[in-house]
């Protein structure tokens, strides 16, 4: 069982930041293609961005310019900086990581921007 363990979700007002975090097993984020979705209230999970082959990224065209993802390898970690938070970017947000056609999910954290 692959555990990838997201954090740093919260309240925060409109035009706030997050930053989020998703902690995976070494083996799993050596070898993955590591990305964030999200889901909002009554909404299909959605892509946010996930890198791609040469350490390219690949944005939704909603997560273009506030959105930035980053990883750590020392740490096997991944991170989603959330810019200017607006209302509709309340939603849990999910770390993936994919690897030889299989999808791997942490639980989610969750993102509430309201005032």
């Amino acid at each position: 069982q692959v555990q990838l363990v997201e954090s740093g979700g919260g309240l925060v007002q409109p035009g706030g930041s997050l930053r989020l975090s998703c902690a995976a097993p070494g083996s799993i984020f050596k070898l993955s293609v590591m990305g964030w979705y999200r889901q909002a209230p009554g909404k299909e999970r959605e892509l946010v961005v996930t890198f791609i082959r040469g350490g390219n990224t690949n944005y939704a065209d909603p997560a273009a310019g506030r959105f930035t993802i980053s990883r750590d390898d020392a740490k096997n970690t991944v991170y989603l900086q959330i810019n200017k938070l607006k209302p509709e970017d309340t939603a849990v947000y999910y770390c993936n990581a994919y690897l030889n056609g299989m999808n791997y999910w942490g639980k989610g954290t969750l993102v509430t921007v309201s005032s």
